[in-house]
């Protein structure tokens, strides 16, 4: 039983969240999400099956969670998500591993962006952003965090140190 409901999940289940640096919609989305279905569906450490799921959110977020208490996840099962995902990056037309990216919600739109952190200064400087700002966290490293504060307030998270 690897791939369950992302619902079904505990919330002390581990996540690695995924950031597009662009909206990744229609067929390229499709094409990840069927490919990371097909990973889950055999994704395994040391032989042992892993109980997954994954979660695609605003055309810009895939997060995959790991419920951990039948096995856990090692480097190399790890390292074989990443290679998957990266392999993907070119046939969708935008990056998903890597980091230096503040994902946030433009205020005045809703839109979601992304800039390096130097950008994301200079928009609070200017008075673009602020404190109220959403931001998303992708670093959270549990269910249960992603659940409370993927998404938040940038004066409420790591955020508030770029504004």
């Amino acid at each position: 039983m690897p791939q369950i409901p992302f619902s079904q999940l505990p919330p002390d289940a581990r996540v690695w969240v995924f950031a597009a640096e662009q909206p990744v919609t229609g067929a390229a989305a499709e094409r990840l999400l069927d490919a990371v279905d097909r990973h889950l569906a055999t994704w395994s450490a040391h032989g042992a099956p892993l109980t997954c799921a994954r979660e695609w959110r605003d055309d810009r977020f895939l997060t995959i969670g790991v419920d951990q208490s039948t096995a856990n996840a090692s480097g190399c099962s790890i390292d074989g998500l990443f290679r998957t995902l990266r392999s993907l990056e070119p046939a969708i037309g935008t990056s998903l591993v890597g980091g230096g990216r503040v994902l946030f919600r433009e205020p005045a739109t809703g839109e979601i962006r992304a800039v390096s952190r130097d950008e994301f200064s200079d928009l609070a400087a200017s008075g673009r952003v602020g404190p109220a700002t959403r931001v998303f966290d992708p670093t959270v490293p549990t269910l249960g965090a992603w659940r409370d504060g993927f998404e938040t307030e940038a004066g409420k998270s790591w955020h508030a140190g770029l504004l």
